[in-house]
């Protein structure tokens, strides 16, 4: 019974590579460059699309499937306490991490067509998600950076991502 309290548990590698994922989505060239909302939605959108290069990368790759599972629980599991840290009622949490889920889904689907299209498809896709209302002419610009961070992912190591070390650019 000791050595089970006592027992060093086994890190969970979707932690780091978690962690290097909200680092990078919150840099400040975001918001003040690119003038993406620094809003809890704005914030929200720049993770979504970090999450979704770093899963687009390790895509297809079977050996990751259980990182890629965990990365996703994980990244839901922080939405969920990120709304109750922001007061959301116990019973309005899971309405709304299910519509998180559906946007986080929908973005994916968008941006993984833009991309394979080439066209100006994940520029508007990204003038629809991330910049909503406003003229959209910062999306070009981050369209341009998913693009080459889409590029400089797939030139890393697996092994590298997979222990946290993500490089976008």
């Amino acid at each position: 019974m000791l050595k089970k309290l006592f027992a060093r548990t086994k890190a969970d590698p979707s932690e780091a590579l978690y962690a290097a994922i909200v680092a990078a989505a919150r840099q400040p060239r975001f918001y003040a460059e690119w003038r993406v909302p620094d809003t809890m939605d704005g914030r929200f959108d720049m993770l979504v699309l970090h999450m979704f290069l770093v899963l687009e990368r390790l895509r297809g790759e079977t050996s990751t499937s259980e990182l890629q599972q965990a990365l996703t629980d994980r990244f839901f599991a922080q939405m969920d306490a990120a709304l109750r840290e922001a007061g959301v009622g116990d019973l309005a949490v899971g309405k709304k991490v299910r519509k998180m889920a559906e946007a986080f889904y929908g973005r994916a689907k968008a941006y993984r067509t833009g991309l394979a299209k080439m066209d100006e498809g994940l520029e508007q896709a990204l003038t629809r998600n991330v910049f909503p209302g406003n003229e959209p002419t910062h999306a070009k610009a981050l369209a341009t950076w998913t693009r080459q961070a889409n590029v400089a992912l797939a030139r890393q190591q697996t092994a590298e991502i997979t222990k946290g070390s993500v490089i976008f650019e």
